[in-house]
């Protein structure tokens, strides 16, 4: 369930938000949505991947963090080991609102429901003594503004790999340490074969609508699939 509300420093005066990492607010998720241009900063620690919607429609692209439902490999107790948080996931409680008339602007929604929600007076202030909003309330707008422009630039980047063909379906067996096994089933990696067999004039239709970087950005961060085998194999060897 979820409660969204429009935010406003009348009813959102006192409210705080827990912004540290742990799975009682939510991080214990094996994937997060990505948007292309955060694919560079994505990349360094996380495989990118795509999965269709679970209603068989688009692709989105996913930041890999885990191999089981409910698995972060980057969740260390209260710290979330790694210097880039996908969008996604950084914005939360927050989500962009639609407004009704297409020609207002969006505006920040904030779910009442989350469990980042500080019912215990901890957390960060939305609000200061005056009502003007805080430093931490800037930069998730800011992040919001780039997280919205960025799923509407998506659509477009997801047409153009399915124009090319580039998406492929690929299955990845995990052989831990201690002789267990994970098979990883229903995501699509962009085929490098084939992204190799593009002529000129496709290479550089897609360079020239600003997807050719993203796709190498994809491609770079599947080496990253080996060190989530480690990250697995360090918290199996844990217990």
């Amino acid at each position: 369930m979820s409660n969204h509300q429009t935010l406003n420093n009348s009813d959102h005066a006192a409210l705080r938000v827990h912004t540290g990492a742990g799975a009682q607010f939510g991080d214990a998720a094996m994937a997060a949505l990505v948007i292309p241009n955060e694919f560079r900063q994505v990349q360094v620690h996380y495989p990118i991947v795509f999965r269709r919607d679970n209603d068989g429609g688009r692709f989105n692209a996913l930041a890999l963090l885990g191999f089981e439902n409910g698995e972060n490999l980057f969740l260390e107790g209260s710290e979330w080991d790694a210097a880039y948080r996908p969008l996604s996931m950084a914005i939360q409680p927050f989500l962009v609102g639609r407004p009704v008339d297409e020609s207002h602007e969006p505006t920040v929604h904030i779910d009442m429901d989350h469990p980042r929600i500080s019912s215990d007076g901890e957390g960060m202030r939305l609000f200061d003594e005056f009502g003007r909003p805080t430093p931490y309330v800037e930069q998730i707008s800011a992040q919001l503004g780039d997280l919205h422009v960025g799923y509407q630039d998506s659509a477009a980047f997801i047409a153009a790999l399915e124009r090319y063909e580039l998406l492929e379906p690929f299955s990845f067996e995990v052989t831990l340490a201690n002789g267990a096994k994970n098979t990883l089933v229903g995501f699509h990696m962009i085929n490098e074969d084939k992204l190799q067999q593009l002529d000129g004039d496709a290479l550089g239709a897609l360079h020239a609508d600003g997807h050719l970087m993203p796709i190498f950005m994809a491609v770079a961060s599947l080496s990253n699939l080996s060190e989530l085998v480690e990250r697995k194999n360090r918290r199996e060897a844990r217990g």
